[in-house]
Order: structure tokens, then sequence, then C-alpha cells
């Protein structure tokens, strides 16, 4: 056997660190349900927004980066329906466009540069991270109350400085990200099954 694969975790000691991990997960499930009269409250405003025919922009970086996209994803395309498509976008899949924002006027502006060129009153920013203290999606925030969009978030426990930025930010009970990205993933799906449930049926 090579000195490699005796450093590898054995079997228990994995099913152990599995436990602990569901364990914490479904402790902060628990936590979040008193919460969820915010989840439909967001939900409300990305529903009006689309009623209005104000569009639904989304950031975050990392693992919030991927939730975007998700959320941006079953929003334009399906998610349990077969409906019309609504209108999502995440700010943080044009490479072309974040390379060379962050290139030439700093990593912190790579959403806000977007939100420049595309946001308009009316429109609404989700904007995700975990701890809320994220530069590039704070300044995003900020940029987008400019353009009198409305400012959703989704954030860790405290809400750091994004919070304040919000006109109303979820945030879920913990301070572990990888709990917290569950939560918003699980928050996300909410929010694209309300939508998808109360406009669904407007067109396809």
């Amino acid at each position: 056997m090579s000195s490699q694969s005796s450093d590898l975790l054995p079997v228990n000691d994995a099913l152990t660190v599995a436990e602990a991990a569901l364990r914490d997960h479904a402790a902060v499930v628990t936590a979040l349900m008193p919460l969820l009269p915010t989840v439909a409250d967001l939900a409300a405003r990305m529903v009006e927004t689309i009623r209005r025919d104000g569009r639904l922009l989304l950031c975050g970086n990392g693992g919030s980066a991927a939730d975007a996209q998700h959320i941006a994803a079953e929003l334009v395309g399906r998610f349990e329906r077969d409906r019309r498509p609504f209108p999502a976008l995440a700010l943080t899949t044009d490479t072309s466009a974040l390379t060379a924002i962050a290139n030439d006027l700093g990593y912190t502006e790579v959403f806000a540069r977007q939100l420049a060129a595309l946001g308009r009153p009316g429109d609404l920013l989700l904007a995700i991270s975990t701890s809320g203290q994220s530069p590039n999606v704070i300044r995003a925030a900020e940029v987008a109350r400019d353009r009198q969009m409305t400012v959703l978030g989704l954030t860790g426990r405290t809400g750091g400085a994004l919070l304040p930025l919000c006109d109303l930010c979820l945030c879920v009970p913990s301070d572990a990200t990888p709990r917290i990205q569950e939560m918003h993933i699980f928050i996300g799906h909410v929010l694209c099954d309300v939508i998808e449930r109360t406009l669904g049926e407007a067109g396809r």
C-alpha cells in the first residue's frame, strides 16, 4: 500500500463527516422556517418585476455565481412546467466582459459595469453573497440603487455590508459557507417555483 493510500480518510470517518454535515444542514433548515415569509416576499417582488416588464439580473462569486446562473437558467428555460420564458440574466457568464472589466477597471467593477450598461429603472438585482461582504456584489447593489432598481439579497447570518443596500434581504441563520449555500439554492428553487406557478400560464 502506498503512503498516499494510507493517508486517505477511512470509510467510517467519512460517514461521520457526512452524518455531521447532514445534522448541521437539518439544523439550518429548521432555523430557516421562521424566515419563510421573507422568501414569499422575495418571490412577490420578483413576480411584480416581471409583470411590469422588468428584468431579473443576478450576481455572485464562486458558488454564489453558480447559484446566480442556476436560478437564471431555470427562469429562462423551465423549472418544472412548460411555459413562457422569464427575463433573467446572470451577470457572471460573459467571460469577455468579466475579464475585460476586471483587467481595465478592477474586479470590484465586474458586475457594476454591466449593470450600468444593462440595468433599467424597474429591473431587479438579486445579489448573492454568503458573507454579505463581497466588494463587487456591494458595488453592484450601489449601482442598482442608483439606477432605481429593486435590490434583493441572499446572504449569511449578519447580512454584512450588503444588508443596508437591499430593499429586502434574507440572511440565512448560519455562519458556515456550505450550509448557507445549500439554503441559497433551496431558496432559489422556491423562488423559481413560485414565479412559475404564478406567471407560467400567462402565455407560452
